[in-house]
């Protein structure tokens, strides 16, 4: 007890003596804890002091003041900053249009297209990655049930018939990812109607219930008008539709905006009618501002309605690696701002996406597209601080290259400086298509597991700890964690330390209990395993207080 209050009590003991020996009347006053009563040592009498009421109350205020801030640093325990784990995100794109990826071919059975799925999935979990970019809507269509588009060709090899046994294949993919502590970013083209891969335009395409939305091209390909008000809230309710029904952990569109202008034979988009019409009514912009501003216009109202919906869900753009040739200077390619009609630069800077993820699908030392300095120019202008996550191309040919080439670029995104670091592989083909590949990058940068970056412009509520508790079974230790939030958990992250540094373990939100040896031999030593701890981390990456637990104690004491 403080000084200050001992002599607050103190006085008011006086107080009450005086008046009761004066007055039989019992008058109620604030008694301070009996522990808090100080020893009175017997004096002469001093004279009734006048007491007003005004003191009374303000020495009771001083009383209760002093008691709650003791009170609150008792109870209050401190943040404490876990040891290191590395964070990086590390995905794969998962392509589905022309079976490029999954399902290997279309018209496999519900059984043969989870099995395959399970493959992929297992195969990215064993090599460390932490993400997937799962294509969901190839052309206008839907690899799960929707009531907006056609179950997908790609599936079945026909437009509109859905998988036999019935059942959803994103469903299935989210929660495969998910068991195996992974996220699933859902991959959707926004205007492209028919690819030329997509076999015949029949009824049930969107082709021919929505005619009005749609232009052809001179390649087979039918696109939506990016420019028709109908088109942006037809691919947005699809979007929405998505976000509400699936717990997905981001929307991503590649590309893909205005078509490439090989697509129809080097010839201008045939928008010409939806032009005169944006004239007519009094529009002034030129046609190319015009294309640019319908597509900014959705690219910042998709992000809008998606943070209004469910804000944890990441946003996520991957477009041509080039802005603009000159940008940096030693840069010459093709034009996205003046080809595609997307200012992919606006929407960095702006902040209208939560990742960012190029496609610098060229070597290091290319001249007119260098990885580096197309990698350093967009950090240049990520004045947001939003993650950028470049993608990178992992196939050039044959595993001695292939091995070098991504790693060295893998390094280079660790290296910028950034606080966020990560990659995105094109695609998984060549991971599986060259072992060597595959082992150099679980051997080398992915030897240990990452967390997902953390979107601090999301949310920074920290989730609480775990409770953790720990049990020395013969040769093993068992630790065990319980949490109160466990549904907005996403990863545990298991810490222990034999000798030396500490070490860690990525477990699923699914886990609750991990076993590991009681000694471990370490530079020829058997160590035993002295602390552990377990911290929770949430769907945007924020990870709670850490704690030690002393096994050490328990296991000199036993012995």
């Amino acid at each position: 007890m403080s000084f200050k209050m001992k002599s607050v009590l103190l006085l008011l003991f006086f107080v009450v003596a005086l008046h009761s020996c004066k007055s039989p009347k019992v008058v109620s006053r604030p008694a301070p804890p009996k522990r808090d009563v100080p020893r009175v040592v017997a004096k002469p009498k001093p004279p009734r002091p006048e007491i007003k009421k005004e003191v009374k109350v303000e020495v009771a205020k001083e009383i209760k003041e002093e008691i709650k801030a003791e009170t609150y640093a008792e109870v209050v325990p401190q943040f404490k900053q876990s040891p290191y784990v590395m964070r990086e995100f590390r995905a794969a794109w998962i392509a589905t249009v022309a079976n490029i990826n999954w399902p290997s071919k279309s018209g496999l059975s519900t059984q043969q297209q989870k099995d395959e799925a399970i493959k992929l999935l297992d195969f990215l979990k064993a090599h460390n990655y932490n993400a997937v970019i799962f294509q969901a809507r190839p052309q206008a269509d839907a690899l799960y049930q929707s009531h907006l588009e056609p179950w997908s060709f790609f599936l079945s090899g026909e437009v509109g018939k859905a998988p036999s046994p019935l059942y959803d294949p994103l469903q299935f993919w989210i929660e495969a990812a998910h068991d195996r502590g992974m996220e699933l970013h859902v991959w959707l083209n926004p205007y492209r109607a028919h690819h030329s891969t997509g076999g015949a335009v029949v009824p049930k395409s969107l082709v021919k219930s929505r005619p009005e939305l749609m232009v052809p091209l001179k390649n087979g390909m039918w696109w939506m008008d990016p420019s028709k008000k109908a088109t942006q809230d037809h691919s947005a309710a699809v979007v929405m539709d998505i976000l509400k029904r699936y717990d997905v952990d981001g929307i991503h569109f590649d590309d893909y905006f205005y078509p490439y202008a090989s697509y129809n034979g080097g010839k201008d988009f045939p928008d010409a009618e939806s032009y005169q019409h944006y004239l007519k009514a009094g529009g002034k912009l030129s046609k190319p501002d015009w294309r640019r501003a319908a597509v900014n216009g959705f690219v910042k109202r998709i992000y809008q309605e998606i943070k209004a919906e469910k804000p944890e869900v990441k946003f996520g753009i991957s477009p041509f690696g080039i802005w603009r040739p000159g940008y940096p200077e030693s840069v010459l390619g093709m034009d996205q701002y003046d080809e595609l009609y997307a200012d992919a630069k606006l929407w960095l800077n702006e902040g209208w996406i939560d990742y960012f993820t190029p496609q610098l699908y060229w070597k290091i030392n290319q001249v007119g597209q260098s990885f580096p300095a197309l990698l350093g120019w967009w950090e240049s202008e990520n004045t947001q601080n939003r993650h950028l996550w470049p993608g990178i191309r992992i196939d050039y040919g044959g595993d001695a290259a292939n091995v070098d080439e991504t790693i060295n670029q893998i390094m280079l995104t660790r290296s910028t400086g950034a606080e966020s670091k990560g990659t995105a592989h094109w695609s998984i083909s060549p991971l599986l298509k060259y072992p060597n590949l595959s082992r150099a990058l679980v051997d080398g940068p992915y030897k240990k597991q990452a967390l997902v970056p953390a979107s601090p412009w999301l949310h920074t509520t920290l989730p609480e700890a775990p409770i953790v508790g720990t049990t020395i079974e013969g040769d093993n230790v068992s630790i065990t964690w319980s949490h109160p939030e466990s549904p907005s958990v996403f990863n545990w992250v298991v810490f222990y330390k034999y000798a030396g540094d500490w070490d860690y373990v990525i477990l699923d939100s699914k886990k609750t209990t991990i076993q590991l040896p009681l000694y471990s031999e370490i530079l020829g030593h058997r160590e035993p395993l002295l602390v552990v701890g377990v911290t929770a981390v949430d769907k945007t990456g924020n990870q709670s207080s850490f704690h030690n637990i002393e096994i050490g104690a328990k296991l000199f004491g036993a012995f």
